[in-house]
């Protein structure tokens, strides 16, 4: 797609110019604190779909970091507060939007579970992130030593941490079969 070019003011301009693409603090702070919490993963893993911020490549676990703004949180309530720009910003965030919806199918496909965080959730609640995902790890353990206990597994400790905590996440089609069994 081809953007049209936008007016802006210089400052605003400079200062959208320092937006980091990748590593940014809570990638980083997400990445670090599942290092400490024995877990290893790829950074920015270029040969999966929409190269994943942390890729958990002996899992198949890809987690995105996503900012607010950028990847649409609340988009029909924000679309109509936009001002300045209006249709540059409206296509460029649905774009962003459908490209993560056909990257998180693309992996999804390939046997990937894919998570979702929003970068604010991950900077007021790191602890309960990383649980998430450390309890996913676990209930993928658990399934592959013992199936036949996933169920309840999976519901007691997995989507009761991920409720708890508000996160915004999103399973692939293996595991919410798995909940229907």
């Amino acid at each position: 797609m081809k953007h049209q070019k936008l007016e802006t003011l210089p400052e605003i301009s400079k200062r959208m110019s320092k937006v980091k693409l990748k590593r940014g603090a809570a990638e980083t702070m997400l990445a670090k604190a599942l290092w400490h919490r024995g877990v290893r993963y790829r950074l920015n893993f270029r040969a999966l779909a929409g190269s994943p911020d942390i890729a958990i490549t002996k899992n198949k676990i890809a987690i995105f970091v996503d900012g607010e703004f950028w990847h649409g949180q609340d988009w029909e309530k924000r679309k109509p507060k936009l001002k300045r720009n209006r249709e540059y910003w409206i296509e460029k965030i649905e774009e962003n939007i459908s490209r993560d919806k056909r990257n998180d199918t693309t992996l999804k496909v390939a046997g990937w579970t894919v998570i979702h965080f929003w970068e604010k959730e991950v900077l007021k609640n790191l602890d309960a992130c990383v649980d998430a995902v450390v309890a996913l790890r676990l209930t993928q353990n658990e399934e592959v030593q013992n199936p036949s206990n996933i169920t309840e597994f999976k519901s007691t400790t997995w989507v009761e941490s991920v409720a708890e905590s508000s996160i915004n996440y999103s399973m692939s089609s293996k595991k919410d079969n798995l909940s229907q069994t």
